[in-house]
């Protein structure tokens, strides 16, 4: 891979302290500099990807509630009411 050299204006003061800190570290700036650089792309990446299977989940859920493949609203609120009922008996509260 080749490389290339990024040149950008930053404060002064800011770049001294950046050095500082980075030399805390036993790094360069240039190494934390590309480590962000490659952090922030793989985060991109990341959520790129993530919205791309939320909105695969949202058009299977509309094609599911399209086709009639639906649960009853009275069915999800006993399966919820169960499910709160039974966290709270292990919670150790009153099972209301």
């Amino acid at each position: 891979m080749g490389e290339a050299t990024f040149t950008f204006r930053v404060d002064e003061a800011l770049k001294n302290e950046f050095a500082v800190a980075a030399k805390a570290r036993d790094r360069t700036g240039a190494q934390l500099l590309r480590d962000f650089m490659r952090d922030f792309v793989r985060q991109q990446q990341e959520a790129a990807e993530h919205d791309a299977w939320f909105r695969r989940q949202v058009q299977a859920g509309l094609h599911s509630a399209n086709a009639g493949d639906l649960v009853p609203a009275e069915e999800v609120e006993a399966e919820a009411a169960a499910w709160r009922s039974e966290t709270r008996r292990m919670m150790g509260g009153p099972a209301s």
